[in-house]
C-alpha cells in the first residue's frame, strides 16, 4: 500500500512540472483558423452553394490542391457533356491549386448529378464531376492534408514501425537482460502507461467516429481546427484526446530521460512508440467490428493493475 501511495504521489508531483506546458498548449487552442464566409452571386448559385455546404461541407470559394497525377476539366457547360455534344478538355497537373467558382446540379446525369466548376492558378475555368474531383484533390489546409496522408498510410507505417522496433528490442534483449518495456518490465513512472491508455482510447474513439458519425468527421476534414472549444462536443472530445497525447508524450520523454541512462532511455522510448502503434492498429480495427469496446475496458484494467502491482 505504501508503494502505491508513493507512486501516486510521485506522479502528481511530477505533473506540476507540466502545468505551465499544459496551460501554454491550451492557450494556443483558443486561437483557431478563421475562414471568411464567401458570398454568392445569384439565387441559383446560392441554392447550390447552401446544398453543398450543408451536405458536402464545402462551397463556392473553397480551395483545393491536386494530389493525383492530374485531373481533366471540361471547358464547356456540363449540360453539353451530358447531352453527348462535342466538348473540349484540359488537364491540371499535380500540386496545382484550384478554387471552386460555381456548382451545377444536373439530376439527368446518371454518373454524378453534382458538377463543380473550378478555376486553376492560371485562371482557366473548367467543370468536373464532384466524385471525380474529390478523389483527386485535398483541401489546402495542412491539417486536412495530414488527415488524408495518415488515412492512406497509417496501417502500413505503424506495422513497419512495430516490426523494426520489435527487432531492435529483441536484439537488445539478447545482450542485456534488464531491458525495460512498458507493461512488462516498466520504469517507475505512470506516464508511459497513461500514454498507452490514451492512445488506445483515441483509436477507439476515432474508429467510432468513422462508423457512427461519418458526416461529422467529413465536416472536420473540410473545416479542421486544433481548438476543441469551437467544434461539436464529439469532435471536441477527440481533439482533446490528441492534445492529451501530446502533453503526456512530452511528460513521458522528460520522465524517462531522468530515470534511465541515455542509451536505455532511447531504446525504451522507441519500444514505447512501437507499442503505441500496435495499440492504435488493434483498437482502430477491432472497434470497426465492435470488439474494441470490451477489449478497451479489459486493456485499461490490465494496464493500471499491472503498473500498481509491480
Amino acid at each position: 500500500m505504501r508503494n502505491v501511495y508513493h507512486a501516486i504521489s510521485s506522479m502528481f508531483h511530477a505533473m506540476k512540472i507540466y502545468h505551465a506546458i499544459a496551460a501554454l498548449l491550451l492557450l494556443t487552442t483558443m486561437t483557431s483558423c478563421y475562414r471568411e464566409r464567401l458570398h454568392t452571386f445569384d439565387e441559383d448559385t446560392e441554392k447550390d452553394t447552401l446544398f453543398l455546404e450543408g451536405s458536402h461541407h464545402y462551397s463556392v470559394g473553397y480551395n483545393f490542391v491536386v494530389n493525383s497525377d492530374s485531373i481533366i476539366l471540361i471547358s464547356q457547360q456540363p449540360e453539353e457533356h451530358v447531352s453527348q455534344l462535342q466538348t473540349d478538355s484540359f488537364s491540371i497537373a499535380r500540386n496545382q491549386h484550384l478554387a471552386v467558382s460555381d456548382i451545377n446540379i444536373l439530376p439527368q446525369d446518371s454518373i454524378d448529378s453534382v458538377w463543380v466548376q473550378v478555376v486553376s492558378e492560371q485562371g482557366r475555368l473548367g467543370w468536373i464531376h464532384e466524385k471525380e474531383m474529390l478523389a483527386s484533390v485535398v483541401p489546402t489546409d495542412p491539417i486536412s492534408q495530414f488527415i488524408m496522408f495518415f488515412s492512406r498510410t497509417h496501417v502500413m507505417l505503424a506495422m513497419i514501425l512495430v516490426v523494426i522496433m520489435a527487432a531492435i528490442y529483441i536484439m537488445r534483449l539478447s545482450t542485456l537482460k534488464k531491458s525495460h518495456l512498458v507493461h512488462l518490465r516498466d520504469i517507475d513512472s505512470f506516464y508511459p502507461t497513461l500514454l498507452c491508455i490514451i492512445v488506445a482510447c483515441s483509436a477507439t474513439f476515432y474508429a467510432s467516429l468513422q462508423m457512427f458519425a461519418p458526416d461529422t468527421w467529413q465536416h472536420f476534414y473540410f473545416h479542421p481546427s486544433i481548438n476543441p472549444f469551437v467544434m461539436s462536443p464529439i469532435l471536441g472530445v477527440f481533439i482533446s484526446s490528441v492534445w492529451a497525447m501530446l502533453i503526456v508524450g512530452i511528460a513521458t520523454v522528460d520522465d524517462v530521460r531522468h530515470k534511465l541512462p541515455a542509451e536505455e532511455a532511447i531504446l525504451y522510448l522507441f519500444s514505447l512508440l512501437a507499442v503505441c502503434s500496435l495499440l492504435y492498429i488493434v483498437f482502430s480495427i477491432s472497434t470497426l467490428y465492435h470488439i474494441g469496446y470490451p477489449l478497451l475496458g479489459a486493456y485499461c484494467y490490465y494496464a493500471v493493475t499491472k503498473y500498481f502491482r509491480r
